[in-house]
């Protein structure tokens, strides 16, 4: 298990605000306080960005499947995961059938917000890679910024 490059790429872009390809200081303590001190709102709105891979505004099922394989690839059997969301289809699916108010197929920022609101277990589901995603910033990426 651990973190995996996939996952990791991910995240880098998300840090990476204005997208040079770099996360300079102010990028990685942005990221770091919204990941580790931030508000409810804060950490879904990172949340959200981090999923939503081709920065359009919106989660397909394939972004999100796409994370949540990533994910399950670093949880691997140190996590058993219930059978509703014993692999990431399932949990895909579950998410989608509780966020996805107009039944578009796709999440916006309100969806996955109010979606995370109204259904707090959606929160621990998505929660999955937060401590892992905590872990490669400071174990990863802290080292370089000195």
């Amino acid at each position: 298990s651990g973190i995996n490059a996939e996952y990791g790429e991910h995240v880098f872009k998300t840090f990476d605000a204005n997208g040079d390809g770099s996360i300079d200081f102010k990028e990685f303590i942005v990221a770091l306080s919204v990941t580790s001190r931030g508000t409810l709102a804060d950490k879904l709105k990172w949340s959200f960005n981090v999923y939503d891979l081709d920065k359009n505004g919106h989660i397909t099922k394939d972004e999100m499947l796409e994370m949540m394989r990533a994910i399950y690839k670093m949880v691997g059997d140190v996590i058993e995961m219930p059978e509703d969301v014993s692999t990431p289809e399932k949990r895909v699916d579950k998410i989608f059938r509780e966020m996805d108010s107009d039944a578009d197929g796709r999440l916006s920022l309100v969806e996955f917000i109010d979606g995370a609101k109204i259904d707090p277990t959606i929160v621990r589901l998505l929660q999955s890679g937060e401590s892992y995603t905590h872990w490669y910033c400071s174990e990863t990426m802290m080292p370089n910024v000195y």
